[in-house]
């Protein structure tokens, strides 16, 4: 039997309107990604990359167009079924690792599940079980600070990994951390990936992340002007977006040659 994509956007726009200045950061998107895929999305500063991942995850609405998840489409789910489905299908990874610095690694892993419902034992268990995962069960009671960026991150991960969603998003998720961490932690991700299957998409600036996931996704101005899979948009409109062949799909580089350079900034707002 044939597998549709995991996400699916169709004719997407999202458009940001203050009392000067109207900006479309999303113009008419269309986007899939396939189950076990991991793809990059990149581009400039502004190009519509972070609003991209918010508008896709349900994290912010859009003006006009579709979206769904696993064949559900969102803008038929409540803001309350929306919020239950992140909690159970999705995992998140921003830049800023958005660890509670009071509690220890095992408890910013426990939390989610918590919240979602699970009974403290089981919350435990799986907290431990995701941080062996990510090699930190010597760090289980280390608090945010007394961990490295790397680590950090790591928990991070764990904790996004803790109800094992079919998705996991990833916003500039290097984008604080060195080389050596970078490429340590997109050799996690990209094991995880093939191991466990789950769908990872992830933002980032830096060439070396994109070159280690099966696509990348090229954005400028609002738009996908590559998707990776050897069609392009306006071709002019890409011209200001960074150089360097798109990478087809199954075309994930090595990632201990890949993952040496720096990751890039920070992405802003409206990316």
């Amino acid at each position: 039997m044939e597998v549709g994509p995991i996400i699916s956007a169709t004719a997407v726009v999202k458009t940001y309107r203050t009392r000067e200045v109207v900006v479309e950061a999303l113009n008419n998107v269309d986007f899939e990604v396939m189950p076990g895929e991991m793809v990059a999305v990149m581009g400039p500063s502004g190009s519509g990359k972070t609003t991209l991942l918010n508008c896709m995850s349900g994290l912010d609405s859009i003006d006009s167009g579709d979206v769904s998840i696993a064949g559900r489409l969102l803008r038929t789910m409540s803001d309350d079924a929306l919020s239950d489905y992140r909690a159970t299908s999705m995992g998140f990874v921003f830049q800023a690792y958005n660890l509670l610095p009071v509690l220890s690694a095992q408890e910013n892993v426990e939390l989610p599940l918590v919240l979602a419902g699970a009974s403290p034992n089981v919350a435990r268990a799986r907290a431990i079980e995701k941080l062996e995962l990510v090699s930190l069960e010597d760090r289980l009671d280390h608090l945010p600070a007394e961990l490295s960026g790397g680590q950090q991150q790591r928990v991070a991960i764990a904790r996004a990994l803790a109800n094992d969603p079919a998705i996991v998003w990833g916003d500039e998720l290097t984008g604080n951390l060195d080389s050596t961490s970078s490429a340590e932690i997109m050799e996690l991700l990209t094991t995880l990936n093939k191991e466990q299957g789950q769908t990872f998409v992830i933002v980032t600036h830096s060439e070396e992340v994109g070159a280690l996931a099966d696509r990348i996704v090229r954005m400028n101005d609002g738009m996908i002007v590559d998707d990776g899979n050897g069609s392009r948009g306006d071709v002019s409109s890409a011209s200001a977006g960074p150089s360097g062949a798109s990478t087809g799909a199954g075309s994930r580089g090595d990632v201990s040659s890949a993952s040496a350079g720096p990751s890039g900034t920070s992405a802003g707002a409206g990316e």
